[in-house]
């Protein structure tokens, strides 16, 4: 990307899903959006649509290229609800078509990413709800991985940040793309 791709989010208590479990989250950089082709260097027409297609490994891998690894469940939703356990990215207002790329309004693949900044989280990471659905760390029985944010193709409850979903491991989706954590 032309800018740093990269955001701190500073740590601390997450209360984590539904249940509200205290997990303790540490700091990380963040990349600012879902990863896409210009993340990895590339500069052609729609280098900005996040990159999607890929598996749980094929993730992780460009996750490592890029000199981090994929957010377990628990960093992304502290990312996306911080310590306010914001219902949204944004806040707690309803969605409406200006905050994420969400089914009702009318997408049929992912738009270039960072294009509802009104959706952004008050730090401003983006794309955080719809667009893609973005790879974590976090395995699930069976040998899938819980998938988080919701897609151009999902309701907005799906993007809400409590929300979590599970998908196979070697699933290619056109609506599943990843985000990229480090250490400071």
């Amino acid at each position: 990307m032309d800018a740093d791709p990269w955001l701190l989010i500073g740590g601390g208590l997450c209360l984590f899903g539904d249940d509200a479990r205290p997990v303790q989250i540490r700091p990380l950089c963040w990349t600012i959006t879902p990863v896409t082709p210009r993340y990895l260097g590339e500069h052609d027409p729609g280098a900005d649509i996040p990159v999607t297609g890929v598996s749980h490994t094929e993730a992780a891998a460009i996750a490592a290229q890029l000199g981090g690894r994929l957010p377990r469940s628990s960093e992304w939703e502290w990312m996306a609800a911080g310590a306010a356990r914001h219902r949204y990215p944004w806040g707690d207002a309803d969605w409406h078509p200006g905050r994420a790329a969400l089914l009702p309004s009318g997408y049929t693949g992912p738009v270039p990413a960072g294009s509802h900044p009104g959706g952004a989280t008050p730090e401003g990471m983006l794309d955080v709800a719809g667009n893609v659905w973005e790879w974590t760390a976090t395995p699930v029985l069976g040998g899938g991985f819980v998938i988080r944010g919701g897609s151009y193709a999902a309701q907005p409850l799906y993007a809400q940040t409590t929300f979590l979903n599970a998908v196979p491991a070697e699933l290619r989706s056109a609506g599943i793309g990843l985000r990229v954590v480090k250490e400071p």
